[in-house]
Parts: structure tokens; sequence; C-alpha cells
């Protein structure tokens, strides 16, 4: 501990990325990137905004991104938020709504961010267990709360809620925010985002990141009522009025605008989770049923550890949570055609 950092400093357990290893001819199915490519129109909005407007900033609003993402779900663009990223426009939720003196729920197999937002901020999360099949059980969120949230499909499980529980718990929690972080939505399940003029206590969180192949641009959104996004803008220009540069709001509206690609790139992560979950399960593996771009996989014989270890010997990187309950897991991104035939064979030989 040095004696220059705040006391809050000393007691912080930060989140840990996945790995970005620097290694040759890797396959690498550890960080739920896309495999396909952004949109060839993302790449040609980016590139004519390479120019001498670079020394303006950018519309600290994002008007044009928050009317496209209004007019593609059918909502109000005072409906919409933007930030860096969806953890950053998590971390504005938490700050904003989660204050009230009451322990948030949570699910205890999740999104690892959200116990680390708990410790930033200084407020209590309460983990609410899983089943032991790896759902979430709406009723275990009829208890008292200062606000609740939740990925659709939960990672790193990749289970879905289908959208009727999701909407039990929005129902049993009315004087509470009720957050459903729907990073990986576009993989087989149904947005939240429907709901949000029903109910004034549903906020919904996406990212560009995984279905939209932007995780190096950085853009992140929130739906809601708008007295939500009007709590979240005050605390953004609380701390950066500029969270999204030219070349992202460019890019990101670009990728709204091509939904065929992005179709056709959801499609094919779906059609390949499908047949690496069958030669999973034709080599002895358990594996959950998945509406993401991963698969939660474990093996009735061999640990987790030693499957991670035994596939990076190989040049081939997934995730493993030395975590209970799930210890014996991978979390194994969905690649290409040729990474899955390289992971599928990297198995069998261990």
């Amino acid at each position: 501990m040095s004696k220059f950092w705040s006391p809050l400093v000393n007691d912080l357990v930060p989140y840990v990325p996945g790995e970005q290893p620097k290694m040759a001819n890797l396959v690498k199915l550890n960080t739920n990137e896309n495999p396909f490519g952004p949109s060839p129109r993302v790449i040609e909005a980016i590139q004519a905004e390479l120019n001498d407007n670079l020394r303006l900033y950018p519309d600290p609003e994002g008007e044009a991104l928050r009317q496209t993402i209004a007019d593609y779900h059918n909502v109000q663009p005072e409906q919409v938020f933007l930030g860096n990223g969806s953890d950053e426009v998590l971390a504005h939720i938490f700050y904003a709504l989660f204050q009230h003196g009451e322990p948030i729920l949570f699910p205890d197999v999740t999104y690892s961010f959200y116990p680390v937002y708990c410790g930033l901020y200084n407020i209590e999360g309460r983990k609410v267990p899983l089943t032991d099949s790896f759902e979430i059980n709406p009723e275990d969120y009829r208890q008292p709360n200062g606000g609740v949230i939740f990925p659709n499909p939960n990672a790193p499980t990749g289970r879905y809620l289908p959208l009727e529980q999701v909407e039990a718990i929005i129902r049993a929690n009315p004087d509470r925010v009720v957050v459903v972080d729907e990073a990986y939505v576009d993989f087989g399940g149904e947005s939240a985002i429907t709901l949000v003029d029903k109910y004034p206590n549903l906020l919904v969180s996406q990212t560009l990141s995984k279905a939209r192949s932007l995780a190096g641009l950085r853009v992140g959104l929130a739906v809601g009522h708008k007295d939500l996004i009007e709590a979240l803008n005050r605390v953004k220009n609380s701390f950066n009025s500029y969270p999204l540069d030219r070349l992202a709001l460019a890019g990101a509206k670009a990728a709204y605008e091509d939904d065929a690609w992005f179709r056709k790139c959801c499609d094919g992560v779906i059609s390949e989770r499908e047949r690496v979950t069958e030669a999973l399960e034709s080599m002895g593996f358990e594996v959950l049923p998945s509406k993401a771009n991963f698969v939660f996989a474990r093996h009735k014989e061999q640990s987790g550890e030693a499957l991670a270890k035994g596939l990076r010997a190989q040049g081939i990187i997934v995730r493993h949570f030395d975590k209970p309950r799930i210890s014996d897991f991978l979390r194994i991104t969905i690649g290409t055609a040729e990474q899955n035939d390289a992971l599928i064979k990297g198995l069998q030989s261990l």
C-alpha cells in the first residue's frame, strides 16, 4: 500500500479481464470475441471520419447514433444512453441507481465485474445462488433489495432466461431498478428492450463488442425509461462528457444499419455453437444449454484445470475459472470453423 493511495484503493479487488496472450499460431477462444469481422460498411464509415474533423470534439450526446438505435428498437432517443463499452455503462448504473442502502442482488455465478463495482462504490452485493442446473430462479429475487442485475444470457454459464421469467423478476421489484445485461442476447435470445415501455423500473444494457464484432471500438448502451437515462447522463456528464469518439460513433451507426451482415454473423456463430456442442458431448462433456457465443462445459472425468493446461500446451486458449461450483468448467468461445476444428482435435488428444 502506498502512502499516497486513498483508503478505498487498498481494499479494491479489480476485475481481471481475459488473457490476451502473445503467442504464435494461437487459437484464441477465451474472451468471447466474434470470429467474424465487422461489416465492411463499418470500416468505410470509420475511414470517412479520418479527416481534419478529428481536431474537433465528437457529439457529446451521440444524437445520430442514439436515433439509429432508437429506431432499431422502436423506442425514443431519450430512452437510449451511450457509453465507452458496456462496462462503463454498468459502472454508471451502479453509481446512479444502486445506492439505496440495501444490498443489490445478482447471481452467485455471473459476470465478475458486478462485485468489483460493489467494492468500488461501497455497495453491498448479495449473491443469489443459481439452481443445481445453473439456472436463475425468479422466485429467489422476491426479497428486499436495493436493485437487481443479471446477464441474460448469463455469463459464464450461457443459460438464457425466457422473457416471461425476466418479467416476473421485474414485477416482483416495482420499487427498485432491475437491470438486464444483454451482452450476448443476439445469439439466440429475445431482448427485454421490448418491455421497457411497460416497466419504468427496467433498464437493459447491451454492447456492440460481441454480435456486432466491435470489441476494439468500445461502444455500449442502455435502454429504459427516460428518468433512468437522465440519472445515467447526470453521472456521465460529471465524469466524462465525451465517452465515444468520432470513429466509434460513425462505426457503431454503420453497424446497426447493416442488419443483414449482423444476422449473417449471428447465424454463423449459432451454427458453429451447435456443432461444437455435439462434438463436446460425444467426448464425454456436459455442456450447459447456451444462447451465447460461447459454451460452458465440464468433462465427466478430467478436471477443468488439467484440460485448460493441456489445450494451452497446444496453443489453444480457453477460459478456466478457479471458483466455487465452476472450477471444473471451461468457457469456450465459438471461433471460426477452423479454430473450432483445432479445439475439437486438441481435446481429443488429451
